[in-house]
């Protein structure tokens, strides 16, 4: 009798479970795919060049993308895009410090509640980030702080982690002090407990989300001791775009650049060699992390992602070394991914960037996005196929433009913005005409400044970005892609897919 009663509970139970959606139940753990995603700091796409471990592990073994772009330029705004799947003016982080944005304002707009780290240790995974977080961490917090969503963490707390040595990591809410041995390496030290957290990982069957967040190649450009001697004779690329002859198209923040002179050569000529000694290390760590997930059978069914925050420039348009212009050195970088359905060899031409990255990895785990995230899966790409309303442009942004890009409802006590907007002294009030909002399609790049001053390159005609043909532009062509820049630099959430995937308008 009592057997009986405890079948039909149990019976009750399943189709209530049923009902609920629930009748397979939760995915199975140990079918869920890892995640192991490498991010570099600065790294330009030429520098792919000396990593031929990186290109033949993971490009050569699934997907290679050329035009994966970075929204804003620089360190934070991008490293925050990645983790919310937002584009900068929904994020409301313009900088790398305050008050316009670094660490301390993303934790004042408590915008840790719900990344990408959150989302999937709430579907069982387990997370860990190693490395570079957000410039200005701690700052405002504990140096034991551990953001929301990670399972385990090991980020510098204090020190110059940039040197790769003599910094303090805090290490699940531990400090722990490296010093200069060879050992202390930055690069070395993430690469090692990321494998440690791999392997026990595995073990214990737990899907994982492994982000290897290195310091290379940012300057000051230090490499392992181990390769303080390669490439010493390097001679450095000169693009047709290096140290422009004619500049006077361009808006007058590039027009009045005076040519390179030769110390400015030398200076990148010394950094170029430097920036591709720093690399070595990250390129031995992908093999490392390859054979580790191969020795311990968890290659097949791990994703393995490898990109950068933004890119790099060194001369072109007469520029000195730097990022955050809305040229293709600085907004285009490699994306390389290998996993589960991925052909090798696999090259994707459409356009993407570091707002889908947090889609994609909620993809592969089987969840939802929030209502917020502007950015979409990956993963349709990544087997081949093209959906037919793929973003037809990607927002290019940089600093705040106008008002409207204030974040109403923040109130920060910590002194640094004060009421309930940012302080009027906020130096991009300063540098108005320097800041951006720009469209890259397959075919052309269009920005508008502050100023108004705008403009156009044909990417296909003119990929090094020689001629700006704004002015020689047909006044229709300009309103309508106007038109378009203007709706999708207010966009939120869906809307953005939306405006991104409308007809782009043929350069006339």
């Amino acid at each position: 009798m009592k057997f009986h009663r405890l079948f039909a509970v149990f019976s009750l139970l399943a189709i209530l479970a049923a009902g609920c959606g629930f009748a397979g139940g939760p995915p199975k753990k140990e079918n869920l795919p890892n995640i192991v995603f490498i991010l570099t700091d600065d790294m330009d796409m030429p520098l792919l060049e000396f990593m031929p471990k990186t290109r033949e592990l993971i490009g050569g073994q699934g997907a290679s993308f050329d035009q994966f772009l970075i929204t804003m330029p620089t360190c934070c705004p991008s490293r925050v895009s990645i983790l919310r799947g937002q584009y900068a003016h929904n994020t409301q982080i313009f900088e790398t410090e305050l008050p316009d944005g670094g660490f301390e304002k993303f934790y004042a707009l408590k915008g840790e509640k719900s990344t990408v780290a959150v989302w999937l240790e709430d579907a069982g995974y387990k997370t860990a980030l190693f490395g570079k977080y957000l410039n200005g961490y701690p700052n405002t917090a504990k140096q034991t702080y551990i953001p929301k969503g990670w399972t385990e963490w090991y980020s510098p707390a204090d020190g110059d982690p940039y040197e790769q040595f003599n910094y303090t990591l805090n290490e699940n809410g531990k400090l722990v002090k490296y010093g200069d041995a060879p050992a202390d390496y930055g690069t070395d030290v993430y690469a090692a407990k990321a494998i440690d957290f791999i392997q026990r990982s595995v073990k214990s069957g737990d899907p994982f989300f492994a982000h290897i967040s290195v310091y290379a190649p940012h300057g000051p450009y230090v490499s392992a001791p181990r390769h303080a001697n390669l490439f010493t004779n390097l001679i450095m690329p000169r693009s047709p775009s290096f140290d422009e002859e004619d500049t006077s198209d361009k808006p007058w923040v590039y027009s009045e650049e005076p040519p390179l002179s030769v110390n400015n050569i030398a200076k990148m000529e010394k950094i170029y060699p430097e920036r591709i000694r720093s690399m070595q290390a990250v390129d031995e760590m992908v093999e490392n992390i390859v054979k580790t997930l191969e020795s311990l059978g968890a290659l097949e069914n791990t994703y393995i992602f490898f990109s950068s925050d933004n890119g790099f420039h060194m001369g072109e348009h007469r520029l000195l070394l730097g990022k955050n212009t809305a040229f293709e050195e600085d907004i285009r970088v490699p994306l390389l991914v290998r996993g589960p359905n991925i052909r090798a060899g696999l090259t994707v031409d459409s356009l993407s960037g570091n707002v889908d990255l947090a889609s994609t990895f909620a993809d592969i785990a089987g969840i939802d996005t929030p209502d917020f995230v502007d950015g979409r899966s990956l993963m349709p790409l990544l087997t081949g196929g093209v959906p037919a309303n793929w973003r037809q442009a990607f927002l290019l942004e940089r600093g705040l433009l106008d008002e409207a890009a204030y974040a109403p409802d923040v109130f920060v006590s910590a002194g640094y913005m004060s009421g309930l907007r940012e302080p009027l002294d906020s130096p991009y009030l300063a540098k108005q005409d320097r800041a951006y909002r720009g469209l890259r399609t397959d075919d052309y790049t269009f920005v508008q400044y502050g100023d108004g001053t705008l403009e156009l390159y044909d990417l296909k005609a003119d990929p090094y970005q020689l001629e700006n043909i704004a002015g020689n532009a047909s006044p229709s062509l300009l309103e309508k892609l106007q038109a378009w820049l203007d709706a999708l630099r207010h966009c939120e959430g869906a809307s953005c897919r939306e405006i991104e995937s409308q007809p782009s308008p043929d350069l006339e």
